[in-house]
């Protein structure tokens, strides 16, 4: 696969190298789109980093009333000058259940109309204003200016990013008049519904290949004013470069395994797919408003700007059109994409697992989520919920004992006595299957983000780390404990067995305390006694179990091999509980965040 890939890459270079020697035209139009292309990444970084997290406190709050939020996107893609950035923010919003599905579509209106104000700016700038003696003292000023710290970084960044898209936009239009003759559309007939559906076609694929819908509008305003198009061209590749733009965050809304990212996306699809069908529908007449509006402002020959406002008015349109159905919407998403099913319990293997089974992985995690540190917060608090509920599960593998154990009104003695099954669940292959696989999307996601640095945010991901940390370290020693308390378990009646029960039911009694624990509500101080007692309830099992040993060891009922596997196993035993009681104070520490981990009630330590 990876040769392939190589052989692919190697053959578009060469083509595109080889192109480049034929005609410097093609060269320098290349050039200055990726120059473009970099400016505006460029300018996108840049705005976000200035921003730091007032651009999420601002999402998080702007989704009170539908027009908010429609406000929200409307300005956020104006001063960004980028749908894309502001469309995927929102879905890892939404993601991560900052904001609803209703508050993510009135945004998602308001970034669509938004996203016009950046073919305004290109059009007033006008085709015959030369941009590149404004762009050297740019790139100057923004590398002086980067220097001093970080804020200062950014902005040199915003500057550099403005130099860059100068540059572009004028090697662009100087390649356009390089080989204006070979790229001259206006030979192509638009006569018909097939010749407006053509260049629909071309504005689309051009913004799906260059993830731009500016970059496809600047070319569209040279060629116009170059000549090489006609303005019923323009305005159908128009249509086509908003339909493009829905198809990137798309493709990141399905490969993310949230509903809600998944649904914001779909309705990107719907909202442009519908608009760009009316637009299409309604070209002829929109064309006739257009020019008829730009006839008494002296814009009748100005068809750059005659684009601009065409791309405006078929936007506000879908708005409107959109506007008075978002509630019914809202419910259609929910219904075509519903939620899935939360099992009651996640490890359903009757069987030993194969060493070949695949490993389950991440649920809540993907990378779209990394455009914003709250949204990823939230992604991995609700992760480690998920990680949470394995270990407890392996856990109770590991004693031989039922999930439902945990949950029951109360402990099952008979269960208790039992003798284990042969072919019962492994514990270290369990680990393998289910613990280990999210542990590392953990780790991996953590190190992917680029958290704020302020203490509190430093903090708050330290203790992300330890609970998961905490979490594989109870699964580990319960690895451990499985061993012997198979074994021994298996025995006839006799003290050491009696033992091995004795420690079960401990430890079974710890895991439904600390369990419950992660699920009250009540005042700090009550929660902090109450971890206070499972402390001392912990210590006490600990001193009186080991007293009994030695006792029934100068009794001749143990051998020295039997009460050393018990003091291990007992370390064993102390060291699980103290591991999960770990992960609720580490959450007492962060205002219960991780205690609770999720953006609703359910807590950390929870199996239903």
């Amino acid at each position: 696969m990876n040769r392939l890939k190589f052989l692919l890459i190697f053959l578009v270079g060469s083509g595109l190298a080889y192109s480049f020697w034929l005609s410097p035209g093609w060269l320098r139009l290349c050039a200055g789109l990726a120059l473009f292309l970099f400016g505006m990444q460029c300018l996108e970084e840049g705005l976000k980093q200035l921003a730091g997290g007032r651009l999420e406190e601002l999402l998080g709050r702007s989704t009170a009333t539908p027009l908010k939020g429609f406000l929200f996107g409307l300005f956020g893609t104006f001063l960004l000058q980028s749908s894309t950035l502001v469309s995927l923010l929102t879905i890892a919003f939404i993601g991560g259940g900052l904001i609803s599905l209703a508050g993510g579509l009135a945004i998602l209106f308001g970034t669509n109309l938004g996203s016009t104000s950046g073919i305004w700016l290109l059009a007033l700038a006008g085709h015959g204003f030369d941009l590149a003696p404004l762009a050297l003292p740019l790139l100057v000023f923004g590398v002086l200016i980067g220097f001093d710290g970080p804020k200062s970084r950014a902005a040199g960044r915003i500057l550099l990013a403005v130099g860059f898209l100068f540059i572009g936009i004028e090697q662009i239009k100087g390649g356009f008049s390089s080989f204006g003759e070979t790229l001259d559309m206006t030979r192509v007939p638009l006569g018909g519904f097939a010749g407006q559906l053509l260049f629909v076609l071309v504005g689309t694929l051009l913004t799906v290949v260059l993830q731009s819908s500016h970059a496809t509008l600047m070319l569209t305003l040279t060629a116009l004013a170059g000549g090489q198009l006609e303005l019923g061209q323009g305005l159908a590749i128009a249509i086509g470069a908003n339909l493009g733009s829905s198809i990137s965050t798309a493709f990141v809304g399905a490969l993310g395994g949230n509903r809600g990212g998944q649904r914001l996306a779909l309705a990107h699809v719907l909202f442009n797919g519908v608009t760009a069908l009316v637009a299409l529908a309604l070209l002829n007449p929109l064309t006739a408003l257009v020019q008829w509006l730009a006839t008494p402002l002296g814009l009748a020959d100005n068809r750059l700007i005659q684009l601009a406002l065409f791309h405006t008015l078929f936007n506000a349109l879908g708005v409107l059109l959109f506007w008075p159905w978002q509630a019914r919407l809202v419910r259609l998403l929910e219904r075509w994409l519903p939620e899935r099913r939360e099992p009651r319990v996640l490890i359903t293997e009757l069987e030993p697992a194969a060493a070949e089974a695949p490993r389950t992985h991440a649920r809540y995690l993907d990378d779209s989520l990394l455009e914003s540190a709250d949204a990823a917060a939230s992604a991995v608090l609700r992760e480690l919920q998920h990680l949470g509920r394995l270990s407890l599960e392996v856990i109770c593998h590991a004693l031989y004992l039922p999930v439902e154990q945990l949950t029951s009104d109360r402990p099952d003695e008979a269960l208790l006595h039992a003798r284990p099954d042969l072919h019962h669940l492994d514990a270290e292959t369990l680990y393998q299957r289910h613990v280990k696989g999210v542990y590392g999307d953990l780790l991996s996601f953590m190190g992917r983000m680029e958290a704020p640095r302020d203490e509190e945010h430093q903090q708050f991901w330290i203790a992300c780390q330890l609970a998961a940390l905490q979490l594989v370290d109870a699964v580990k020693d319960a690895k451990h404990l499985q061993k012997n308390l198979g074994h021994y378990l298996r025995d006839g009646d006799s003290p050491v067995r009696e033992a091995y029960v004795e420690l079960r039911r401990h430890l079974l009694a710890m895991l439904r305390e600390v369990r419950e624990l992660g699920r009250l509500e009540v005042p700090d101080e009550a929660w902090q006694a109450r971890l206070q007692l499972l402390d001392e309830r912990a210590a006490d099992f600990d001193a009186q179990f080991r007293a009994r040993l030695f006792a029934a060891a100068r009794r001749r009922e143990l051998d020295g091999l039997q009460t050393g596997s018990l003091m291990n196993d007992l370390g064993y035993v102390s060291r699980i509980v103290q591991s999960l009681r770990n992960v609720l104070q580490l959450g007492d520490g962060q205002s219960r965040e991780l205690r609770r981990l999720a953006t609703g009630d359910e807590p950390l330590i929870q199996l239903s």
